[in-house]
């Protein structure tokens, strides 16, 4: 599923256009006891309940791609019978009626979600009629396939924050009443994938609300599906490589590491140059180039090549998993502090000035000059100056 796709079915997460015909869900407390299971035709909830549950839906479709979302391909076991893929083929046929699908289903959540505390499974049913789209993405009043989906969200049930309020049996202030209440999704899937606006069975997409902690067992366990690392992970990963190269030299492993991410950060504005840019892959090689151009030693460069294809050696990861902004910005501004330190005199002048900037000898002493016309104005370390 690509960005487009997401929107796609989140522009519709709305009171006019929401099509969800059935809702169920099960509050698990944190000894793994089912405490309530319930089922409900969706259109027919309270206005109240009915856009809570759409604002949880919703956010199971919300983050960065590669990092809160990811896609998986179910293996091929899990498309024969008897595996995960099939199983959720089934509760999907099922429009969430069959009782006992169901409660397979959070059993299986229930057994393999690592959560310490209350947390509520929820499960959204959908058909959508996807209608054609032109190619200057008008829509035509006639229907392409209907994409029939799970939408699966997993949320915290917590205890309201204690603190004072009026209570209104006493007639005074006192300590408030507090509540379980259902959080923002932690993780959760759209069954199957929604790709090139069609019906992909083939994947599912899965939604991790800490892409640094996401919850693979969900992944693996209750899908089927092999885990791979989210954008974060793969950051975390490639700062290590570069610090373990330097034996315990923080300040230098961290030179090195704003250089380079300095250098992905060039190659992500020249991306952004193109009309239509194509995923860019970093393999060992580009970073060594990177490397090269900022004079890392050869011995520690050598180093993290290897570590780095050691490391990505099943994936390697693109340049946006990797990219980290505030990285890249650190790395300029120590280099300009460096600059400040270095030299005794620094100028910022218009492009158009530095050309008339000369070197000149007065009184013995060389001096530059530079010429000003009379509504010029000019500032010394930054104060205005009267010439």
């Amino acid at each position: 599923m690509n960005r487009k796709d997401i929107l796609e079915l989140k522009r519709r997460m709305k009171k006019e256009d929401c099509t969800f015909t059935r809702m169920c869900g099960c509050y698990v407390d944190g000894e793994r006891n089912k405490v309530v299971t319930f089922g409900e035709t969706f259109l027919n909830l309270e206005d109240e309940e009915f856009y809570k549950y759409l604002e949880i839906a919703k956010k199971t479709l919300s983050g960065t791609l590669g990092n809160n979302l990811l896609e998986f391909e179910f293996p091929l076991e899990e498309e024969s019978p008897g595996g995960r893929q099939q199983f959720l083929m089934a509760l999907r046929q099922s429009v969430l009626k069959n009782d006992d699908l169901v409660e397979r289903f959070y059993d299986l959540v229930i057994e393999h979600y690592s959560y310490a505390g209350n947390y509520l499974i929820l499960l959204f049913h959908d058909a959508y009629d996807v209608m054609i789209k032109t190619t200057d993405n008008n829509k035509l009043d006639e229907s392409e396939e209907v994409y029939e989906y799970l939408l699966c969200a997993i949320c915290p049930v917590v205890l309201s924050k204690p603190g004072l309020g009026y209570r209104a049996d006493e007639n005074r202030i006192g300590p408030r009443l507090r509540d379980w209440i259902v959080s923002m999704p932690e993780t959760g899937f759209i069954f199957p994938a929604f790709t090139d606006r069609s019906t992909d069975i083939h994947s599912v997409l899965c939604y991790h609300k800490n892409p640094k902690e996401p919850h693979n067992e969900l992944v693996e366990e209750v899908l089927g599906c092999a885990s791979k690392r989210t954008a974060a992970e793969k950051k975390q990963a490639f700062e290590t490589v570069v610090k373990n190269a330097f034996s315990g030299d923080e300040e230098t492993s961290m030179d090195v590491f704003y250089d380079i991410q300095q250098g992905l950060k060039s190659m992500a504005e020249s991306q952004e140059e193109e009309d239509n840019p194509e995923p860019v892959v970093i393999t060992s090689e580009t970073i060594g180039e990177i490397m090269e151009e900022n004079h890392v030693p050869a011995p520690a460069a050598a180093t993290i090549q290897e570590s780095y294809a050691k490391e990505f050696e099943d994936e390697l990861p693109q340049l946006d998993h990797i990219l980290d902004e505030k990285a890249a910005a650190m790395g300029s501004k120590l280099k300009e502090e460096k600059a400040l330190k270095t030299y005794d005199v620094i100028l910022r002048v218009k492009p158009e000035k530095a050309s008339q900037i000369k070197s000149q000898l007065i009184d013995g002493q060389k001096c530059l000059v530079i010429p000003m016309e009379e509504n010029e104005h000019a500032a010394i370390n930054g104060v205005n100056t009267t010439i």
